[in-house]
Formats: structure tokens, C-alpha cells, sequence
């Protein structure tokens, strides 16, 4: 027994003798006779006697023996053999290290790496989309914030013609590799944020606040001059998923020649303007642009309103004249053709010719002019009652048409 009677059969918590003869440590009676209701508690000195047989009957010669050394030893073993098994989530990627040393990933699962110091394993998340602010600071949960802090140390670039200008933007970002990203990269979310506003500051760099006007050539044409870059004023309106595809391209290509093993879902333009300094200045010229634009749009419309009109006036004029040339030709050549032919019957008979010209000289002349013929080869006074109609008709006509008028 590990505990020793003392006087005379008493227990470890109480004494031999007196009133508290055959009471246990919790109180209740010892004797089978004593009247203690309630059941009676576990029998601790019961329970470690048994535990010492047991020990004895596996290890006949206790635990210091040869074969006590070698039990606990393979138990030592198995223990750090079974802290090898480790559990990768559905959203993690584990990353064994051998002596610190990347040496293979592994998916989700259970699954097993020699146990420490030799492997180790980390499992980070590489299904949670990540996010980096630059040129802001939002104030909530989401970039669609009411309330967000500019900065303007990331934020003010400088565009390809030395203007400034404030771009605000985030980028999204997942993780494709994670031993590459625990161990290539030092600080992962700086190097995005540093790498992603270099990458805007280029693209921006490349590109022009003012537009390119069109030239006029000789021939008439008004092709557009060639514009290196994107518009910046035109961002937010057209070319704002323009500048973030370009922007997300190179990003990527820094990244990947880092080998951060980080990959860019999306680049959000949040805002373009320039500094507050001057956007009221820059307000003035976008809407004197815009009434430039309204003008020009409406000088374009008179223009396509009249050139037709005046192209179709051109081509009548052009083939009216085109007409009386062909006309004013054809008589002459002719009237040069009858002469020929005229002359050619003057030379055989010119005194028929001659009086045939005369006959149809004076038939055409008196055929326009009127006659009155007196016949006198009646003996009579030669004088007919002529009462003149036509010039009653026509005096008659005149006072009608005046009135009219």
C-alpha cells in the first residue's frame, strides 16, 4: 500500500481514534454498519493498487528494466511518428518545408510529413481574394465607400503631356502558389501595392490629358492624327476598362517575374481628376471642350445639310451647260453642213440657186409680217369692207390681262 496506517488502522485523512473512527476523506461512514446513506465515492488507493499490479505483470522488473526502457520508447516513437499528420482545408494549400527548405505542396486533406525537426508544414489560405488600395484609403468594408481618405504621395501622377493628375484605384489579388509566395517575396501586400503603382504611373505616363486635333489634308480628307496612350479624360467615360486591362497586364508581369506566385483577379479604377487645386480650372476646360465639341457637332451637321444641296446644284448646272454645248455643236455643225450642201448646188446652177434663195427669203419674211391684197383686175374701187377682228380681240385681251396683274 503507498499510504501507512497510523495509529492503530486509521486512514491518510483522519486519525484512529475518536469520533472520527471509520469516516472516509468525504465524510461519509467506514463501517458497513455505520448508517451513511448515499453512494460511496471511487477508492482512490483501490485504483492506484491496481494500476501498480498491472505495471507489474507487463514489466516484471519496473520501469528502470531493460524492457520498461524499450516500451516507453516505442510509445515515444509512435507519438512523434503520429505528429506528422496534419489537415489542409478546402481553401488552404499545404507547403512541407524539409530543414527549412521548400520541398512539396499538397491539397486539401489529410496528409502526412516526416514529423519535426525534419518536415514542417504551413497551410495558407489561397482562395481568399485580396485587396490593396492605392491613392486611398477606404473608411468601409468595400471600395464603394461613402467616406474614403485620399493620399496623395500614391495617387498624383504624371501624364505623358507633364500634366498631374490624381488616379485612385485597387487591385484584387489570389494567391496560385503558395511556397513561392511564403518564400519568394518578403512582404506580399507591399510588393502588389508597389508593383501595381508603378504599373499605373507607365501606363498613365504613356498617355495624354488634351486631345489630338484632326489635320486637313489637300485632298479634303481630315484623317486623325495617331495618339500614343489612352486619353485620361476620357477614362472614367470610354477607356476606363481600357486603362485597367493594360494595367493589370503589366502588373501581372512584374509579379510573375518576381515569381511572388500571386495572381491579379481585377484592377478597379475608383477616380481620375485632377488635384483639388485645380479642379475647378479643370471643370472650365472640360465644359469649354464640351460646348467645343456641341459646336462642332453642329457646324458638321449645317455642313452635311448643305454640301449636298450644293453638289446637286453644281451637277445640274454642269449638265445643263453640258447640254447647250451639245446643242449649240449639233446646230452649227448643222447649219455648216447645209451651207456645204447649198453651195455645192450653187456652183453647178447658180442662177436657180439664186432664185430659189430669194423665193425663201422673202416666204419666210413675209410669212411673219400681215398681208392685205387688193384686187383691181375687177374694175371695182379694189377695196373690201375689212372689219379687223384680230386687233379687236387683241385690244380687247390687253385690259383683261392689266387688270389681272
Amino acid at each position: 500500500m503507498p499510504w501507512n496506517s497510523q495509529g492503530g488502522g486509521g486512514s491518510p485523512w483522519g486519525s484512529g481514534g475518536g469520533g472520527n473512527r471509520g469516516q472516509g476523506p468525504w465524510g461519509s461512514g467506514g463501517g458497513s454498519g455505520g448508517g451513511g446513506g448515499g453512494p460511496r465515492p471511487p477508492d482512490l488507493e483501490d485504483m492506484l493498487r491496481r494500476g501498480q499490479e498491472r505495471l507489474r505483470s507487463i514489466m516484471p522488473g519496473g520501469v528502470g528494466s531493460s524492457r520498461g526502457i524499450i516500451l516507453v520508447l516505442l510509445i515515444a516513437v509512435a507519438v512523434w511518428l503520429a505528429s506528422g499528420f496534419y489537415r489542409v482545408q478546402p481553401d488552404e494549400q499545404g507547403v512541407v518545408l524539409r530543414f527549412g527548405a521548400v520541398h512539396r505542396t499538397t491539397q486539401p486533406g489529410l496528409n502526412y510529413h516526416l514529423p519535426a525537426p525534419i518536415e514542417t508544414a504551413l497551410t495558407p489560405s489561397v482562395t481568399r481574394v485580396n485587396r490593396v488600395d492605392v491613392g486611398f484609403r477606404s473608411t468601409g468594408a468595400t471600395s464603394t465607400s461613402v467616406g474614403r481618405g485620399s493620399v496623395p504621395e500614391e495617387g498624383l501622377m504624371l501624364t505623358g503631356d507633364e500634366n498631374i493628375i490624381d488616379v485612385q484605384f485597387t487591385v484584387f489579388w489570389v494567391i496560385t502558389d503558395a511556397g513561392k509566395y511564403l518564400f519568394n517575396i518578403r512582404n506580399p501586400e507591399g510588393t502588389v501595392k508597389a508593383a501595381a503603382e508603378s504599373a499605373m504611373r507607365e501606363i498613365v505616363g504613356r498617355s495624354a490629358i488634351q486631345r489630338e486635333e484632326e489635320k486637313a489634308t489637300d485632298g479634303g480628307a481630315a484623317p486623325k492624327q495617331a495618339v500614343q496612350g489612352i486619353m485620361i479624360r476620357d477614362i472614367l467615360e470610354r477607356g476606363r476598362r481600357e486603362v485597367e486591362q493594360e494595367s493589370q497586364k503589366l502588373l501581372q508581369r512584374v509579379l510573375d517575374d518576381y515569381g511572388s506566385g500571386i495572381q491579379i483577379t481585377q484592377i478597379q479604377m475608383q477616380n481620375v481628376e485632377p488635384p483639388a487645386q485645380v479642379i475647378d480650372a479643370f471643370r472650365d476646360v472640360q465644359r469649354a471642350e464640351a460646348d467645343k465639341e456641341r459646336l462642332r457637332n453642329e457646324a458638321q451637321a449645317y455642313r452635311n445639310d448643305i454640301l449636298p444641296r450644293a453638289r446637286g446644284e453644281a451637277a445640274k448646272i454642269t449638265q445643263e451647260a453640258e447640254g447647250y454645248k451639245k446643242q449649240t455643236v449639233s446646230k452649227a455643225q448643222g447649219d455648216s453642213s447645209r451651207f456645204k450642201a447649198l453651195y455645192e448646188q450653187y456652183r453647178k446652177s447658180p442662177q436657180v440657186t439664186r432664185q430659189r434663195l430669194y423665193l425663201e427669203t422673202m416666204e419666210e419674211i413675209l410669212s411673219k409680217n400681215p398681208k392685205i391684197l387688193i384686187d383691181r383686175s375687177q374694175g371695182g374701187p379694189g377695196v373690201v369692207p375689212y372689219l379687223a377682228l384680230p386687233e379687236l380681240q387683241k385690244r380687247q385681251s390687253a385690259p383683261a390681262q392689266g387688270g389681272a396683274k
